[in-house]
């Protein structure tokens, strides 16, 4: 684990930069927030976009919360992608490790994490979700970046801004685009006849956008890099954060391109403002990414500013994500059927009864998470077999 104060200067080819794993970390535990609401608050599970009659604003405003982890993560995978590719002074290494391990989270999405969810060996149906938009993502990159880095960043900017222009093509299951479609834009059902036994996979996560996002992430490197002062670092995060912030504050009030879902005027300022907030996800609109890569390069600016020791607690989580994801969803899904087998006499899943229970529990599960996550973290430091640094 990271024992130094969070970089303020260039750091050396060996050093992990702070700064990211913290960011990394704290998106880290709002994820476990929201899948802590997933497995433990079962009465009120959301869709997307929330039903705003339904959905109280404690529940809503959590959710929100979690809207950052996706578009944060993926953006700092391409951006350590180009930090790896730095350090080596290889782009072609890069893209090899990158494509290699882009496969290996594909596999993992399929298996280990599938099984975390449902715990059954012969799923019905199997949800493609982070993890895969984020294998697949790593495999187009690691062919893109090859790119000069305007052409790089010009093309993220018009993924991930443009894509809504899509909307309005679909297909319909029997129709020969459907399978690509539902992989690259629209949320779909894929028959799986390879399979012994009949089943399906769900595109959770559109992929497309998630293309424009880890490539953003790879096209703002050269501000990390060894020789780039980190006082310049600092200001162009600020001023990106801000532009993406009022780009989306012009885009969502004017109530036009860039949201599928329009917002509305409620009865009271808190469904107005809960209205104005609720955006499209799956796949991510140009409204949704604006405003979550804003607010997380603001974090990021303001990470570089924190002293080392208020941010060591997330270094830990940030220093060892895929150990995390994996870690959590296995230790959640077996302390509710543990809970539910010793209150109730059988396996079935149990619900707590409001919005603070799943934040205290979330807080409470963190504790032995972080412990395990330092743990993999030294051994990472430790040990160079091959499979740690997939993980």
């Amino acid at each position: 684990m990271p024992t130094s104060s969070v970089a303020r200067s260039a750091p050396s080819p060996s050093t992990r930069i702070a700064s990211i794993d913290a960011l990394r970390g704290l998106v880290i535990l709002l994820m476990l927030v929201d899948h802590t609401r997933e497995f433990f608050f079962l009465r009120a599970q959301v869709g997307d976009p929330m039903d705003l009659s339904t959905t109280e604003p404690a529940l809503f405003f959590t959710r929100l919360t979690s809207h950052l982890c996706a578009p944060i993560f993926v953006a700092l995978t391409g951006l350590a992608a180009y930090i790896y590719a730095d350090r080596k002074g290889s782009t072609r290494e890069a893209s090899a490790f990158l494509f290699k391990r882009g496969l290996f989270l594909i596999i993992l999405e399929w298996t280990v994490i599938n099984f975390a969810w449902t715990f059954d060996l012969t799923p019905k149906l199997f949800y493609l979700q982070v993890i895969w938009a984020i294998g697949l993502s790593m495999i187009a990159l690691s062919l893109l970046l090859h790119l000069p880095r305007r052409w790089l960043i010009a093309l993220a900017i018009l993924i991930m801004l443009g894509h809504n222009l899509l909307d309005a093509i679909s297909f319909e299951k029997s129709e020969w685009g459907y399978t690509v479609w539902s992989i690259l834009h629209d949320r779909g059902y894929l028959s799986l006849p390879w399979l012994p036994w009949d089943a399906q996979a769900r595109t959770s996560y559109p992929l497309l956008p998630w293309i424009g996002v880890i490539m953003i992430g790879y096209g703002i490197g050269p501000w990390f890099a060894r020789n780039r002062p980190a006082q310049q670092r600092f200001y162009r995060l600020v001023t990106s954060g801000a532009i993406c912030i009022g780009l989306f504050l012009v885009l969502r009030g004017a109530n036009g391109y860039g949201e599928t879902q329009p917002w509305q005027a409620g009865d009271t300022f808190m469904l107005s403002l809960m209205s104005f907030f609720n955006l499209t996800k799956y796949p991510p609109s140009a409204d949704f990414l604006l405003l979550t890569l804003g607010v997380g390069a603001l974090l990021l600016a303001a990470l570089e500013r924190l002293p080392g020791t208020a941010s060591q607690w997330l270094l830990a989580f940030g220093a060892a994500p895929l150990f995390f994801y994996i870690l959590h969803l296995y230790f959640l899904h077996a302390l509710n059927r543990m809970i539910g087998a010793t209150l109730t006499n059988d396996s079935g899943l149990i619900s707590v009864p409001n919005v603070p229970s799943v934040w205290l529990l979330a807080i409470i599960i963190a504790i032995p998470c972080w412990f395990a996550c330092r743990w993999f973290a030294r051994y990472k430091q430790t040990h160079k077999k091959w499979w740690v640094s997939y993980l």
